[in-house]
């Protein structure tokens, strides 16, 4: 009961005032209070620094710089297999299954659909309709950039207002179509294996989303806004960086059937940049290969 009564709590937040607030203080430059408040965010949400590239966290100009830090690339050994699909981000699996009667689930007693998911573009969701998902939650400690499951061509993206919930699993446990009335920004590839979706979610506190393409994608607009690339030859191979949270949110990944997830992909598991996600239908995935990597 507390936690629903604290998920609920957040229908009266102002959520976008808030996200505005914590855009400004995660760029506050000055020495002095950034130090302070880098030193105040890692004691609340530890961070393996030896990861970083740059393992000084004061020496980030401010918090944002500090959370979408680049990793060594050693640390995220990636699936050498190039049919594979890698996980774009660390963070914990909320869900990953099949796409059933165009619903996609969220958490028990909860589902939302795939078309609202997806704005109401109906030949994406027709596209997607018998495919599967995968719903990744990056938590404060994590790494915040996102990266390609498969070398791809960006076909078009929307930017969809909306809400912006808290994505903590406990209130993913009680905000009915969370994910489908969140702020969120859908990407759509054409792959090797197939079309591919994949739709940073915003959040409270998540001050921008952004897109190597296009650069910060900011809470602005009142309507949903297409961009079409169909004719500009935007291609980004398997692993390289396609965007990144300014603070934390969810990625939900889309496939066809052509592809399904793989068996490590289950609800609460923690997952690594790199790391298989899913693999073409007609393959057998054992665990030895499951766990072959190689460094990137």
């Amino acid at each position: 009961m507390k936690d629903k009564f604290l998920a609920l709590l957040f229908y009266i937040l102002p959520h976008h005032a808030i996200s505005y607030l914590m855009y400004m203080l995660s760029r506050i430059r000055l020495r002095p209070v950034k130090n302070l408040i880098i030193r105040t965010y890692t004691r609340l949400h530890p961070v393996n620094m030896k990861e970083a590239v740059e393992e000084d966290m004061f020496a980030y100009e401010s918090l944002n710089a500090f959370f979408t830090r680049a990793l060594k690339p050693e640390c995220r050994p990636f699936d050498e297999d190039k049919s594979h699909w890698i996980s774009p981000v660390d963070g914990a699996v909320s869900q990953a299954r099949k796409i059933k009667d165009g619903r996609i689930f969220q958490a028990k007693g909860h589902d939302y659909s795939l078309l609202e998911l997806v704005g109401g573009d109906t030949d994406m969701a027709k596209t997607f309709a018998n495919g599967s998902f995968a719903t990744l939650y990056l938590s404060p400690r994590d790494y915040h950039r996102i990266h390609m499951p498969a070398s791809g061509r960006l076909k078009h993206m929307q930017y969809i207002p909306g809400r912006l919930f808290s994505v903590a699993t406990f209130v993913v446990n009680h905000i009915p179509r969370l994910f489908a009335r969140n702020e969120r920004v859908v990407c759509h590839f054409d792959t090797d294996q197939g079309p591919m979706a994949m739709i940073l979610v915003g959040a409270i506190n998540v001050s921008a989303m952004e897109t190597v393409w296009h650069g910060p994608i900011t809470s602005e607009a009142k309507r949903i806004k297409r961009f079409d690339y169909s004719d500009r030859n935007i291609e980004l191979e398997r692993g390289a960086e396609m965007g990144r949270f300014n603070l934390g949110s969810t990625v939900i990944v889309l496939a066809t059937e052509a592809m399904q997830i793989a068996d490590s992909i289950r609800t609460g598991a923690e997952v690594r940049l790199g790391q298989t996600l899913a693999i073409p239908a007609d393959n057998t995935l054992s665990a030895n290969e499951r766990d072959s990597t190689t460094v990137h």
